[in-house]
């Protein structure tokens, strides 16, 4: 592996931007180049605090608001001597970080993991993610960076990412798109030594496309971004990257070959021998392809290529939903793949076959999926019932196994605690857990010190981050019913929106069927009443987007928008257009309880819960997913749906939704000591904390891949 591919333009580029900046401050542009300031204590303050109204009006870009601020205000920061030890003092946590040796194991920075994912959400200022595959890629490149596993990231750098989402005055879902100013950000395009930009030919459609690769850093690990939008590239083949899931079936196929074969070509041209391939879904498995045929022009047979590649590949499945495991038919997939695979010069049997339920089968569809398990050593699911999903709806390419013998583990998900946790709970946990409680996020014995954190100081952190959430709520809420040219008293009455003392109940995610978002509308008298009691007040804040496909979906948000003329719903509800990476941590920080209603067994793993947990909410779910594993009857609330008619399932989770809010979760909260404490609230936040926070971390999920997936096997 080279040095550093890609490290000389990022040197370049952090050279010119500190040429903007007094040399008491030149530093601020090192840190802007490596999103590790995310997650550094007082990292966000060093950009917000040059100006915050600029901070968010450039979308909270360090790159930008440095590139934006009158030099007059740069130098009144060089000034102000506190700023300036600031700066150092992040700088010098940023160079420590980078300097530390990387960490023992079955990869070496020669030969580091390279993790594929379709999409990365790292942070809202890169919106290259869609949805929670993103966002678990982002938190699992910084747990990687933080425990200083060699690890490099591949993706795609889709110049108008995921559509933003506004509701119309009828609660219909508006799509648009907006594009992203690449040259804003801190990317830098990799360059070859003659100072060109890196071109990697791919044969894609009956033409030849040209890839260009990106870089941003994310603490140790660089993150590679391939690109398509050249001039050299015909138009239709510049636009193949521009959106993520894009809704023509061709152009997503493309986009897969682009980050799969476009990706080991990429790796090929920065000098990264991979030491162990990770596929994050599937949507990069034709790159085994390209490995494949490398191997076989080096005169190893295909069945010999075989062993070896997948002998260096693992794989993670993320979803049992048909839409994440998509099947393509031969006629489709030729005018896209075929110069591709004549130049690979891989069987088209074995082309075919390895993505087929059944081999042979000619005239069968393919899909991502069963490629990429025949072709990886070693598969797992994202939860504990996901493995069992997975195993039950992969056996057929096992015909001669029971379900139980299928070769596909689990690794639970987890999330970046340090990335989740909003400030007011960081700062109370700095004055009552070990002070290097950020480094041992997944060791159980730390978060012991949770039970002696006294009551008033955790009920005040979580009034404060529900008072944050309600003021961000308010401040959206005007700008949308203007929007939609709303009438000025409804507009007027956004300000008073919610309250901050009230219970305040969270269902924010993609709004897919499978979801049961419809639940709430469900049973409607007792949930209006519920709304309309001013001794136990209860507010609700949604969030989500519906797929531009999903009619279904889309009819469920427009039913939840025609209430909001009902009487004690106005200020009771509300529905927050755009759910991206900025408006998630309002919420789950500022929630009191978290719903998560799928319907069983399509909920993977999830996360959200998760988000909450570490800022002091609880969980009332169904027992999908992770809450099938977390729930111990102490921390949360279950209900245990069936898997029998659905309309008739919904009647019952409905019911046992309201039964759970009505009997034991509204009077639990409402329920105060003489202080005005809920005694029995808070040790069930204690309890959900000390759990479940070091189990379902990042750091936890990074450490079982690593001693697990990534260990070294015989081929």
């Amino acid at each position: 592996m080279l040095a550093d591919p890609g490290g000389k333009d990022l040197a370049r580029a952090v050279a010119e931007l500190a040429e903007r900046l007094p040399p008491a401050i030149a530093a601020l542009a090192r840190i802007a180049y490596n999103y590790r300031w995310t997650w550094l204590p007082g990292g966000a303050g060093l950009f917000r605090d040059i100006d915050a109204s600029l901070w968010r009006r450039c979308g909270f870009n360090p790159r930008w608001i440095i590139e934006a601020v009158p030099p007059h205000r740069l130098r009144e920061l060089a000034a102000d001597a506190q700023y300036a030890r600031r700066v150092a003092r992040v700088a010098a946590a940023l160079d420590a970080d980078l300097a530390r040796p990387a960490a023992p194991g079955a990869v070496s920075s020669e030969r580091p993991v390279v993790y594929f994912c379709s999409e990365f959400g790292g942070h809202c200022s890169l919106p290259l993610y869609g949805g929670g595959l993103g966002v678990l890629a982002g938190d699992l490149v910084k747990a990687a960076s933080d425990l200083a596993l060699p690890l490099v990231c591949v993706s795609l750098f889709y110049r108008q990412g995921y559509f933003h989402q506004r509701l119309d005055h009828r609660g219909r879902q508006v799509e648009y798109w907006t594009t992203t100013d690449f040259e804003r950000l801190p990317a830098v395009l990799v360059t070859s030594d003659e100072g060109r930009p890196l071109a990697l030919p791919l044969e894609l459609r009956g033409r030849t496309v040209q890839i260009q690769i990106w870089r941003v850093d994310f603490g140790r690990v660089p993150v590679y971004l391939l690109d398509t939008d050249r001039p050299d590239n015909h138009p239709i083949d510049r636009w193949m990257t521009a959106r993520l899931y894009v809704g023509d079936r061709h152009t997503r196929l493309a986009q897969y070959a682009t980050l799969g074969c476009g990706g080991v070509r990429a790796l090929a041209a920065l000098g990264i021998e991979p030491g162990l391939v990770h596929l994050n879904e599937g949507h990069a498995a034709l790159g085994g392809f390209e490995r494949l045929a490398a191997r076989m022009a080096g005169g190893e047979t295909f069945d010999e290529a075989l062993v070896k590649v997948r002998a260096q590949t693992v794989f993670t499945t993320h979803t049992p939903v048909a839409a994440g495991n998509e099947w393509f038919s031969p006629e489709e997939v030729e005018p896209v793949l075929g110069a591709l695979r004549e130049r690979l010069g891989v069987p088209a049997a074995a082309f075919y076959g390895l993505g087929r339920l059944h081999p042979g089968g000619e005239q069968e569809a393919v899909a991502l999926t069963p490629l990429a398990l025949r072709t990886s050593r070693a598969a797992n699911a994202v939860s504990k019932r996901h493995g069992e999903v997975s195993r039950a709806m992969w056996q057929p390419l096992w015909p001669d196994r029971s379900a139980q013998d299928v070769p596909i583990g689990s690794v639970t998900n987890g999330v970046h605690t340090t990335t989740w946790m909003a400030a007011p709970m960081q700062a109370l946990l700095d004055r009552h857990l070990p002070a290097d409680w950020r480094q041992r996020t997944s060791e159980p014995g730390v978060w012991d010190a949770v039970s002696s954190i006294p009551d008033a100081e955790l009920w005040q952190v979580r009034q404060t981050l529900r008072q944050h959430l309600v003021e961000e709520a308010r401040e959206r809420s005007v700008g949308m019913r203007l929007s939609r040219a709303e009438p000025p008293d409804y507009v007027d009455a956004a300000m008073r929106i919610f309250d901050a003392d009230s219970l305040t109940i969270g269902f924010a995610r993609r709004v897919a069927t499978y979801k049961r978002l419809h639940l709430l509308t469900y049973q409607l008298e007792r949930g209006l009443r519920l709304l309309a009691d001013p001794k136990r007040a209860i507010q609700l804040v949604i969030a989500g987007k519906a797929h531009p496909a999903d009619d279904e979906a889309k009819a469920t948000l427009r039913r939840l928008l025609d209430f909001r003329r009902a009487p004690n719903v106005a200020g009771r509800i509300v529905f927050l257009e755009d759910y991206d990476l900025h408006l998630a941590p309002w919420i789950v920080a500022g929630v009191d309880l978290w719903l998560n209603l799928p319907r069983p067994p399509f909920e993977a793993s999830g996360t959200s819960g998760m988000k909450v947990v570490v800022n002091g909410g609880l969980n009332l779910s169904v027992l999908d997913g992770w809450w099938a594993e977390a729930y111990d009857g102490q921390s949360g609330w279950a209900i245990a749906s069936g898997d029998g008619d659905p309309h008739a399932q919904d009647e019952i989770d409905a019911a046992a939704v309201f039964n759970l809010l009505e009997a034991e979760v509204i009077p639990l909260f409402h329920e105060r000591n003489a202080a005005g404490i809920p005694e029995r609230w808070i040790a069930r936040v204690k309890s959900s904390m000390r759990r479940l926070v070091p189990r379902f971390s990042a750091e936890r999920m990074m450490r079982e891949y690593a001693e697990t997936m990534y260990a070294v096997r015989d081929a």
